[in-house]
C-alpha cells in the first residue's frame, strides 16, 4: 500500500511503495535506483537538451547541475528529455510552421513524463524560445511542486567593433540585398554572429519569456538574468534542485504562485523592458493553463500606467549580457515595486514574497543608461498596443516603441504567404507608403502561426523601417521592430477581414486611438466577404493537420487544449 502520510511522495508513493509495486522499483534499480531512494521524493528534471540549437546545447549540463541540487537536498532527481526545435534556423521557411506547434508538443510531452512516472516535483530547464511558455504550460497542467529555470542568454558576436547577435545576419541579408554590404561582409558576420551557447541576446523572446517567469515568480531571483555558460547558472540550477525540496515540504504549488496578481507582475515587466510581443501570446496561453482570468485588455489597461525603461534590443542599443553586468532585472523590479507597479504580496518559489525577494536588492549603479528613469522613460506608456477595429475585431497586437511614430496609413500590398512577400521585398518590390499585408499565417491557416523576422528584417536591411508598415495573422519574432501588426484577429483562413484586402486599398494604423483599419464603406466589406470561400487546408494529416483542428485564436493564445 502506498505511504499516503509522507505528504512529499504524495505521486512517488503510489509507484513504488508496498510489496505489489516491486515489479516497478526492479526496473528503477536499473536506472540506478539504490533503495533508501524508494523512501525519497522523486523529481522529474525536464530538460530540453538538444544538439539542433545552440540555445540548448548546454542544458544537458544544467539537468545534472539540477539533479545535483535535487539529491543533495535527499530528494531522487531522474531526468528526462523533451523537444525543441529552432526559430532562428527554421525562420522563413515551412518548418517554421512547427515552431508554435513546438510549444504545445513540449508541454504535452512534460505533462505526459510526469504524470506516467508519478514524480512529486518538476524542474523543468530551457532556452530557445517555446521551450520556456511550453514548460510552464505543463507546470500549470500538473500542478505540483515545480521550479522553472532559464537556460541563459548567449554572448554577443562581434565586427568591426559592433557587437552582433543573429538579428544582425538577418538585417545583413536585407543590407546585402541593398548593396550596402557585399558577399565577403554577410559572410563574416554570418560567421561571428553566434560565438556559442544560449539563447538569443536580445530582449527578444526567450529574455522576454524568462523575466516574465522570473516576475510571475516561478524561477529563482536572478534566473532570467545570467549567462548560459557561466558559474552563476551551474549554481541557479543547483538552487532549483534544493529549493524544488523546500516547496514540497511548504505544499507550494503552482497554482498557489501564478495568480492574476502574479500575470499582472509578468505582464508589467515585459512592458518595462520592451519585450517580446508573443508574450502576450504565450501568457495567455499560461492563464488558460491555471484558469487565470487574463485577457488581451488587460496588457491594455496595464499598459497605460508602466512605462518603457529597458533600452534594449531590438529597437535598443544593448543586449541581455549588457544588462547581466549591472544586475539584471531585479534593480529594475525594485523600481517598479518602489512605485507600487508591482504586487509585492505574491509567493514566489523561494517561498516568499516578492516585496521579500526584492528587499536587498541594490539600485543599479551610477551613470547607466540602459534601464532609464522612471521620470524619464523611452515611452511613457506601454510598447504592446492592442488594436482593434474592422480589421481585427478579436484584437491584433502591435509593437509601437514610438521610435517608429504612433500612426500609418497607406496602399496595401497583399500576400498569401511569407515567402512571396520576402521575394517583393529583397526585389525591391516595396516602396515607401506601402503597407505589407501577409495573410494565411494565422494559428489555422499557416497552420502554426509562423514568424515574420525574415521580411521584417529584410525591410530594415533595405532602409524601409521607418516608410513601410507590415500587418499579419501571423506573428512576429522578439528581434522584429518597426511598425508591425501581428496576431490579427478572426484570421483569414476563418474570414476575418484580412482576407479580403486588395491591392490598392488604403490601411491606418492608429496606435493613439488603439485602431486598425481598412479605409473602405461596410457594403463593400460586406460584398466582399460574400464572396469570399476559404481555401483547402494546407496539411490534411500529421501534426500540422492536428494543430489545425484544434488550435484556438490568437486572441486566446493559440492554445490546443481549449474545451469552449
Amino acid at each position: 500500500m502506498a505511504n499516503s502520510g509522507d505528504t512529499t511522495r504524495t505521486y512517488s508513493s503510489l509507484v513504488v511503495d508496498g510489496m505489489e509495486r516491486a515489479p516497478s522499483r526492479a526496473m528503477l534499480h536499473a536506472v540506478g535506483f539504490k533503495n533508501e531512494d524508494f523512501k525519497k521524493p522523486q523529481i522529474g528534471i525536464a530538460s530540453t537538451w538538444s544538439m539542433v540549437t545552440p540555445c540548448n546545447m548546454h542544458i544537458n549540463k544544467l539537468a545534472d547541475a539540477a539533479a545535483s541540487g535535487v539529491d543533495n537536498a535527499n530528494g531522487k532527481a531522474v531526468i528526462f528529455n523533451t523537444i525543441t526545435i529552432s526559430d532562428g534556423i527554421s525562420m522563413g521557411t515551412e518548418g517554421m510552421k512547427y515552431s508554435l506547434v513546438s510549444r504545445e508538443v513540449i508541454a504535452d510531452s512534460i505533462e505526459t513524463v510526469v504524470g506516467c512516472q508519478g514524480f512529486d516535483g518538476i524542474v523543468a530547464i530551457g532556452g530557445c524560445d517555446k521551450n520556456m511558455p511550453g514548460c510552464m504550460l505543463a507546470l500549470l497542467r500538473l500542478n505540483r511542486p515545480a521550479i522553472f529555470v532559464y537556460g541563459g542568454t548567449i554572448m554577443p558576436g562581434c565586427h568591426k567593433d559592433k557587437k552582433l547577435d543573429v538579428v544582425s545576419v538577418f538585417e545583413a541579408v536585407g543590407a546585402r540585398a541593398n548593396n550596402q554590404i557585399d558577399d565577403a561582409e554577410l559572410a563574416e558576420i554570418e560567421a561571428k554572429a553566434i560565438p556559442g551557447a544560449g539563447s538569443c541576446g536580445g530582449m527578444y523572446t526567450a529574455n522576454t519569456m524568462a523575466s516574465a517567469i522570473e516576475a510571475l515568480g516561478m524561477s529563482l531571483p536572478n534566473s532570467s538574468a545570467q549567462a548560459a555558460i557561466s558559474n552563476d547558472k551551474r549554481l541557479d540550477c543547483e538552487r532549483a534542485g534544493a529549493a524544488v525540496l523546500e516547496l514540497l515540504k511548504k505544499d507550494i504549488k503552482p497554482s498557489d504562485i501564478m495568480t492574476k496578481a502574479a500575470f499582472e507582475n509578468a505582464i508589467t515587466v515585459v512592458i518595462a523592458l520592451g519585450g517580446s510581443t508573443n508574450a502576450v501570446l504565450h501568457l495567455l496561453a499560461m492563464a488558460n493553463a491555471g484558469n487565470v482570468d487574463i485577457t488581451l485588455d488587460d496588457f491594455t489597461r496595464i499598459g497605460k500606467h508602466v512605462p518603457l525603461l529597458a533600452d534594449l534590443k531590438p529597437s535598443g542599443r544593448y543586449q541581455m549580457a549588457e544588462l547581466i553586468e549591472i544586475g539584471g532585472i531585479q534593480p529594475l523590479m525594485k523600481i517598479l515595486l518602489d512605485k507600487r507597479l508591482l504586487h509585492g504580496d505574491c509567493l514566489t518559489v523561494t517561498g516568499l514574497t516578492l516585496a521579500e525577494n526584492l528587499s536587498r536588492v541594490e539600485p543599479y549603479p551610477n551613470g547607466q543608461d540602459m534601464i532609464h528613469s522612471l521620470d524619464n522613460p523611452i515611452k511613457n506608456n506601454s510598447h504592446i498596443v492592442v488594436l482593434y477595429g474592422n480589421l481585427a475585431s478579436g484584437g491584433a497586437v502591435a509593437k509601437i516603441t514610438g521610435k517608429e511614430g504612433l500612426r500609418f496609413t497607406g496602399k496595401a500590398k497583399v500576400f498569401d504567404t511569407e515567402e512571396q512577400a520576402l521575394h517583393s521585398i529583397l526585389n525591391g518590390g516595396i516602396v515607401k507608403g506601402d503597407v505589407i499585408v501577409i495573410r494565411y499565417e494565422g494559428p489555422k491557416g499557416g497552420p502554426g502561426m509562423r514568424e515574420m523576422l525574415s521580411p521584417t528584417s529584410a525591410i530594415m536591411g533595405k532602409g524601409l523601417g521607418k516608410d513601410v508598415a507590415l500587418i499579419t495573422d501571423g506573428r512576429f519574432s522578439g528581434g522584429t521592430h518597426g511598425f508591425v501588426v501581428g496576431h490579427i484577429t478572426p484570421e483569414a483562413y476563418v474570414g476575418g477581414p484580412i482576407a479580403i484586402i486588395e491591392n490598392g486599398d488604403i490601411i491606418t494604423i492608429d496606435a493613439e486611438n488603439n485602431e486598425l483599419k481598412l479605409v473602405i464603406n461596410e457594403h463593400e466589406i460586406a460584398r466582399r466577404l460574400e464572396k469570399w470561400q476559404q481555401p483547402a487546408p494546407r496539411y490534411t494529416r500529421g501534426v500540422l493537420a492536428k494543430y489545425a483542428r484544434l488550435v484556438s485564436s490568437a486572441s486566446l493564445g493559440a492554445v490546443t487544449d481549449n474545451l469552449d
